[in-house]
């Protein structure tokens, strides 16, 4: 039984998230759906990164198993094909070893989130970046966000309803730059907690604003009290950019 593996680009805004759901539309489902018009075979699609309600991938990477083989390019253009006119691209298919784990095997997962900075809404990029109009100082945020980097209990911005088995987390990268109009907060890890990446953006914030110092943020991350975080940003500038595996 061959297992393929996908990269995936997807916006998204239309969907309850990456994982099937009974409330809406979910990019599993739609991916699930679309192989079984390829295959007439109904799959599970595990993927390295359940991603929230409009939350975007550029790099999001999955695998299903198959009960015959097909040419990788065949799989791709026909799930394209199939996939259509959902904001869904299967940019790459392979095929991998039947101990490949899209979730599991990962050893790292990288996420942007991009801010736009300025005093006019985004025209072309709505929902796509958030859109935040005060000037915000971007070396600041860029110094508090070191606090947060290594191995720490991540229970200050961890969302209440997360599951993980303990918010001990190590954040291997946490940096903020300004490009243009844009912040771009760019972090890397093995996993992260649920709502983890868009509390960093949201509490950041309030330092760019001046509203916080740096060090407040590792008074934050010390107190290991979710009622210390900011405000969880919203979904709109968050990508998953790219997930790491161990080589063959």
């Amino acid at each position: 039984m061959p297992r393929y593996r996908l990269t995936i680009e997807y916006d998204g805004g239309p969907f309850v998230g990456w994982q099937r759901q009974d409330n809406g539309p979910s990019v599993q489902g739609a991916l699930e759906d679309a192989i079984e018009k390829l295959s007439a075979t109904r799959v599970t699609v595990v993927g390295a990164g359940r991603t929230d309600a409009g939350v975007h991938a550029l790099g999001q990477v999955a695998h299903f198993d198959l009960d015959r083989d097909y040419p990788p390019d065949k799989v791709r253009d026909a799930l394209n094909y199939h996939l259509r006119p959902a904001p869904i691209s299967v940019l790459e298919a392979a095929v991998a070893d039947g101990q490949f784990h899209a979730r599991f095997s990962a050893s790292a997962r990288h996420y942007l989130f991009r801010i736009l900075n300025r005093r006019s809404p985004p025209a072309l990029e709505r929902g796509k970046v958030w859109h935040v109009a005060v000037p915000l100082d971007a070396p600041a945020m860029g110094a508090a966000a070191q606090y947060l980097v290594g191995k720490h209990d991540f229970t200050t911005f961890r969302a209440a309803e997360c599951q993980a088995q303990t918010p001990v987390k190590t954040l291997d990268r946490l940096e903020v730059f300004r490009r243009a109009d844009e912040i771009h907060i760019e972090a890397s890890a093995r996993s992260f907690l649920h709502h983890q990446i868009r509390s960093f953006s949201g509490t950041l914030k309030l330092v760019g604003e001046g509203k916080w110092r740096p060090h407040d943020v590792k008074k934050a991350l010390e107190a290991r009290d979710r009622a210390a975080c900011g405000p969880v940003s919203p979904p709109d500038g968050l990508y998953l950019v790219k997930v790491d595996y161990p080589p063959c």
